[in-house]
């Protein structure tokens, strides 16, 4: 019987990319859910709108609606997704890939 490190190799690049695909959803629901908390709106019409548009026109989109500058909703958004990091981490573990070696 022969080890086939290939086979190994690419069964755990799959298991990386697919944790990695996984905690990335995860963050970015988690940060507009804690954005819509943080700015008292309806979470889930907030977290709805990841599947259609990219966290830049979701911002803008919010910053024509609320009665906020762009930039003050900016800074909102990284407080949130540095916060929607944290608890992953803490909920999910380190989701940097296993070096081998």
């Amino acid at each position: 019987m022969v080890f086939d490190l290939r086979r190994a190799l690419l069964a755990k690049e799959e298991k990386d990319s697919a944790r990695l695909m996984d905690f990335g959803f995860r963050h970015r629901a988690r940060t507009f859910r804690l954005l819509a908390a943080a700015l008292g709106i309806d979470a889930g019409a907030l977290v709805r709108e990841i599947a259609l548009h990219d966290d830049p026109a979701i911002l803008d989109a919010l910053a024509n609606d609320l009665p906020m500058s762009r930039d003050d909703l900016g800074h909102h958004y990284a407080r949130c997704c540095a916060d929607a990091h944290r608890q992953l981490v803490a909920e999910l573990g380190d989701p940097t890939p296993h070096r081998l070696g």
